[in-house]
């Protein structure tokens, strides 16, 4: 549906490079990054307002260079969505209906706002809603210009947790019934929960595409993977162990054994917390990587309780309530922590 070819553009100092993604139909693609990386640019790009110095940009097989802007059947709703001050919710859906001669205009603004859930706010002005209201009026509006990708620039950044989880939960509705999403953000939680599409975004480039599963358990660079949050993320260096099919990960001293068909030489060491086991003895586990270390923080999760403990390098297992109370972790605690060698990942 949407194909971005070696997308390159420079604005004063900034550029964004050589970018290239494919979105299909039906797609809920999360372009994600740190503020200042050219996300927004390079949806501005995508929506035809900003023509790129090289590369091509197709939407339904046509290069959009060649098409007008109001004839690409594409919305763009802001962080900061823009209504008509002057008029109302009503007459700010109905705009691109009647621009677009369609019938029964009254008929498809209620099933427009009934959609995004503002159908009793019909008759106020723009400043006069929340800024959840403010972001359905637009996606109302969006709907009912015939759009069928939706571009979303930081689109629940400015909102409380309330407003935020409704318009998720919209969001995810809208791509169910058929609409392609393309949302900039530079949260993670918020890409995880909403994309079946990930690229992760890095000084004008495009350094990670993939499913969310995969940008968050196997992050193709230290920047992503602290991006993303990933934990137990370590640099070093890859060498053989003689005699075995194993390799031998050194970080600051510390050597952990991994199975991998990595080429040795400096490398990251990715271990999931959930990988790693705690006990109180050393015999506890058949866990080729057995190390003794001292419990330095411990904190609520998601799922039970983060353990960080010093073994030279900071680790990071998790742990459930129950093995909390079990194993009586504490603060200061000597511990040993347990993990295979095939629980590491490894990353040049």
């Amino acid at each position: 549906m949407l194909s971005v070819k070696n997308v390159s553009y420079k604005i004063g100092n900034f550029s964004l490079k050589e970018i290239s993604f494919e979105v299909e139909k039906g797609d809920y693609f999360v372009i994600l990054g740190l503020s200042g990386m050219g996300k927004s640019l390079l949806l501005e790009t995508i929506a035809g307002l900003i023509t790129p110095d090289a590369g091509e940009i197709h939407l339904r097989g046509k290069n959009i260079f060649k098409e007008k802007t109001q004839n690409l059947n594409i919305s763009i709703v802001y962080q900061d969505a823009v209504l008509f001050p002057h008029k109302n919710v009503f007459e700010n859906i109905a705009y691109p209906l009647r621009s677009r001669g369609v019938k029964h205009t009254k008929e498809n603004v209620l099933k427009f706002a009934q959609m995004t859930g503002i159908a009793d706010k019909l008759d106020r002005k723009p400043d006069t809603l929340s800024g959840g209201e403010t972001q359905r009026a637009a996606l109302a509006r969006s709907l009912a210009s015939g759009s069928d990708i939706f571009l979303l620039d930081e689109p629940l950044s400015s909102l409380d947790s309330k407003s935020a989880f409704e318009l998720r939960t919209l969001f995810r509705k809208l791509n169910r019934e058929g609409i392609t999403i393309i949302h900039v953000t530079h949260s993670y939680e918020e890409a995880i929960s909403l994309a079946n599409k990930i690229g992760v975004m890095e000084n004008g480039m495009m350094v990670h595409i993939d499913k969310p599963a995969e940008i968050f358990r196997h992050p193709k660079s230290e920047f992503v993977a602290h991006f993303v949050g990933a934990k137990n993320f370590l640099k070093g260096v890859l060498s053989p162990l003689p005699g075995t099919d194993l390799n031998v990960f050194e970080s600051d001293g510390v050597k952990i054994n991994v199975l991998t068909e990595i080429e040795p030489g400096e490398s990251f060491l990715l271990i999931n917390p959930e990988d790693i086991t705690i006990s109180n003895n050393p015999g506890e586990s058949s866990s080729r990587n057995r190390f003794k270390g001292i419990i330095m923080d411990m904190a609520p999760a998601r799922i039970g309780f983060e353990i960080t403990a010093d073994i030279g390098v900071d680790l990071i297992a998790t742990v459930s309530e129950d093995a909390l109370k079990d194993l009586k972790l504490e603060i200061g605690k000597e511990i040993w922590l347990n993990f295979k060698a095939s629980a590491c990942r490894i990353y040049k």
